[in-house]
């Protein structure tokens, strides 16, 4: 049986983010991706669009999963995005009744990002989140979200390894079984992400391009999840997505109307080269 992934996050239906990066992605990478929006706005929130709509979709979490257990469908995987505090419950019912057996559970704690929460949140989500993050197999937060779901002091530049290991180790012992912290930096112009399975400490560094692209977290979780599910390691799986976020950020440079994302579809095909 090929393997199926439910991904459960917001649709911003122009922007390129969330579900309309997760799905062509994880589908690029030979895995069915089957969806569940958590939510459908009309463009990203992000500054350079003036105004958006939002349209909640949490009651409809409930009525699905009914749908979903009176036919019998279950998932391989489940990777989690951008979800509001309410949902969350609703998810951790989901993946305990339609896993299959060994179904992985990959959660990128999306809610911030230089030191602050995003605009929407309040202060205790962070530790609803990690009801979450303690039952998963992979988790993938950037350096604030880590530092803000363990009580810790978020230092934007010029910390030492040992900072960087002490968040891997606190997530890990909080129950995550491998933790992937992303946007490490311990020198100018290398950009990575630092691995941690409970045993061994891995690092992988590429060129930080003096770029700030909307977006690119999804492409990193999505191209991850699409890589782990093909069978590749921790480490691995985490060096192909950074590459491609990279080059997918590379290909838009040129392109000074494209200030909304990066055009990771045509970085597609060195993803798929990759694995």
């Amino acid at each position: 049986m090929d393997k199926r992934l439910l991904t459960i996050q917001d649709i911003s239906c122009v922007g390129q983010c969330s579900l309309t990066v997760a799905l062509p992605v994880i589908s690029a990478c030979g895995i069915e991706t089957a969806i569940l929006p958590s939510s459908v706005l009309s463009n990203h929130t992000a500054k350079g669009f003036t105004t958006w709509t939002f349209c909640d979709l949490t009651e409809e979490m409930p009525k699905i999963l009914n749908q979903w257990m009176k036919d019998g469908i279950t998932f391989d995987a489940f990777y989690t995005g951008y979800v509001s505090k309410s949902q969350i419950p609703y998810i951790l019912s989901i993946m305990e009744k339609t896993a299959r057996r060994g179904a992985l559970r990959i959660v990128d704690p999306v809610m911030a990002d230089n030191g602050m929460l995003y605009k929407g949140f309040d202060d205790d989500f962070p530790q609803e989140m990690l009801k979450l993050c303690k039952n998963a197999d992979v988790v993938l937060p950037n350096i604030t979200e880590a530092s803000l779901m363990l009580g810790m002091p978020y230092i934007a530049e010029g910390y030492d390894k040992a900072y960087v290991e002490e968040m891997l180790h606190r997530l890990y012992d909080m129950g995550a079984k491998n933790v992937v912290l992303t946007g490490v930096s311990f020198e100018p112009g290398k950009l990575g992400v630092a691995c941690f399975d409970g045993e061994k400490t891995e690092f992988y560094f590429n060129e930080h391009l003096n770029a700030s692209k909307h977006g690119t977290g999804d492409c990193y979780a999505s191209a991850f999840a699409g890589a782990l599910m093909r069978g590749k390691s921790l480490i691995e799986a985490a060096s192909i997505a950074a590459d491609f976020v990279v080059e997918a950020i590379r290909l838009t440079l040129d392109d000074e109307d494209h200030w909304y994302g990066v055009k990771f579809e045509k970085a597609l095909p060195y993803l798929i080269s990759r694995l």
